[in-house]
């Protein structure tokens, strides 16, 4: 098959998507440096792996057109598909700058899709670089995706280029490209910005809708929620709390100061330990009774894998599907619209361990149960 034959797909990997996470961090924007020294472990390219492993049944109609090494030239024929390198970064430890040209470049050499790894910042670069006139979808790999230009999982981007591959019928459709001010989010303020649109794939079971950014209107359902939830807790257990405005009332029914967007611990109503990092965590709960408190992001759905990283799968195998709390009122359940709970830890095996029904609180002594796991 020549390659004109081939479709045509265009890698870039940002190396140090979300490395700020799991080190509590709540980014990676120029602090890269700080979170290696923090112990943070480089994840993009196994995200992007996951979603290029969904094309190897087809890989013999691909070529991918990439960046020399971490980029996207390494994973890409190490998974042996046909690779060919366009241009390379200008720096070591590559930078924004070296992802909008990479963009440029492979736009430039003809692509049928940019696919990309990254979280918002890696969005804002490439919309930058190219705009509307490439058909792009992300890879979630940052710490932060309110864009939506990213796929639910990084399987999930895999599984819509694999449709285009196949020739399938796919119309594309614009996406807000969204990126948040860092320095105010780790102060516990977010600020959401737009900063432009890209064409995407239309496939709505696989690509996340943009996160709602409301604060919960039904402030009286959640202060019960909170009580009931209180009145549930065990002395000598260690409740991990998660993120969100919704964890955010229980620690104020407890009447102790909350991290809003970090993780927090309690024991005995008390605050044990505040904004922790996943190494901190995994000390914590390795060997002593421990709760995970958790929440679901309004209008995506997912529970892991969006601004708490610091729920590492150590963590949350450490603590137990059975010890996990998920609690959301139902206006906050009703606008998923039906579509599944996601767990997108970065573990896949994990993921399919926590899929299947859950039972959510969503008010006083009020549960739901409802499906984790997306569809195939």
């Amino acid at each position: 098959m020549s390659t004109s034959a081939l479709f045509r797909l265009g890698l870039i990997i940002n190396p140090y998507a979300g490395l700020g996470g799991a080190v509590g961090l709540k980014g990676s924007d120029g602090v890269a440096e700080q979170a290696l020294a923090l112990g943070a472990v480089p994840m993009a390219q196994q995200r992007a792996q996951q979603a290029l492993l969904e094309l190897l049944p087809w890989q013999a109609q691909i070529v991918i057109r990439t960046v020399a090494g971490a980029m996207g030239e390494d994973i890409a024929r190490s998974l042996g598909f046909t690779t060919e390198v366009i241009c390379q970064a200008a720096q070591q430890p590559s930078t924004a700058a070296d992802s909008e040209h990479a963009a440029q470049q492979l736009a430039a050499a003809g692509i049928d899709l940019l696919l990309f790894a990254g979280g918002d910042g890696t969005a804002r670069n490439i919309c930058s670089a190219v705009g509307e006139r490439v058909t792009v979808l992300g890879i979630p790999a940052g710490c932060k995706i309110h864009s939506g230009v990213y796929a639910i999982t990084p399987a999930a981007a895999g599984k819509v280029v694999a449709q285009m591959v196949r020739g399938e019928l796919i119309s594309v459709q614009e996406a807000l490209v969204m990126d948040i001010d860092e320095v105010a989010f780790r102060q516990g303020t977010v600020r959401a910005k737009r900063y432009g649109e890209m064409q995407i794939p239309t496939a709505l079971r696989y690509v996340q809708s943009v996160k709602s950014a409301g604060k919960e209107s039904e402030v009286l359902v959640l202060d019960d929620l909170a009580a009931y939830f209180v009145s549930q807790m065990e002395d000598d257990v260690r409740y991990v709390m998660g993120s969100g405005t919704t964890i955010a009332a229980v620690m104020q029914e407890l009447g102790l100061p909350n991290t809003l967007l970090g993780v927090d611990v309690v024991e005995n109503g008390e605050l044990i330990a505040a904004d922790v990092t996943a190494a901190q965590l995994l000390d914590l709960v390795q060997q002593h009774p421990a709760r995970l408190v958790i929440t679901l992001i309004g209008g995506q759905g997912h529970i892991f894998g969006r601004g708490n990283q610091q729920l590492s799968p150590a963590v949350i195998r450490a603590i137990g599907r059975h010890n996990i709390h998920l609690l959301a009122t139902k206006s906050k359940i009703q606008a998923l619209n039906g579509r599944p709970l996601i767990s997108d830890s970065g573990d896949p095996e994990l993921d399919l361990e926590l899929s299947g029904m859950l039972r959510i609180l969503c008010g006083y002594n009020d549960y739901v149960m409802y499906r984790l796991g997306a569809e195939d």
